[in-house]
C-alpha cells in the first residue's frame, strides 16, 4: 500500500492524471524552458529518490544486509536497495497505462 501511495504522491504513470501528455501538445510543462524545465524535472526525480530511500529504510531493512550476507559496511546495501526501488518506479511507469478518473475512483 505504501508503494502505491508513493507512486501516487510522485505523480508516476498510473496516477499522473494531471499531466495527460498524450492528450496535450507536450504535456502540462510545455510553457517551461531552459533552467525552469530542468529544475522542474530535478524536483520530480529527487522526490522519487527520496521515496525510494524512505521505502528502503522503513520496509527493506535499510543498511542491513540481505539474508545475513555480510560483506562489509551497510552503505552499499542501502544504495543497492535505493537503486532497486528507483528501478521499480521506472518499471511501473513503463508497464502500466494511465488510469481514467472513474477507474481511480474505483480504487477507493
Amino acid at each position: 500500500m505504501y508503494v502505491v501511495s508513493a507512486l501516487a504522491e510522485t505523480n508516476r504513470a498510473p496516477f499522473d492524471l494531471t499531466e495527460g501528455e498524450s492528450e496535450l501538445v507536450s504535456g502540462y510543462n510545455v510553457e517551461y524552458s531552459g533552467m525552469t524545465f530542468a529544475l522542474f524535472f530535478l524536483a520530480e526525480y529527487s522526490h522519487i529518490i527520496m521515496m525510494s530511500t524512505m521505502i528502503s529504510i522503513l520496509f527493506l531493512g535499510g543498511w542491513n544486509p540481505i539474508m545475513g550476507i555480510d560483506i562489509g559496511v551497510g552503505l552499499p546495501w542501502l544504495a543497492m536497495k535505493i537503486v532497486l526501488m528507483i528501478y521499480v518506479f521506472i518499471w511501473v511507469r513503463a508497464s502500466f497505462p494511465r488510469m481514467r478518473y472513474d477507474q481511480l475512483m474505483g480504487l477507493l
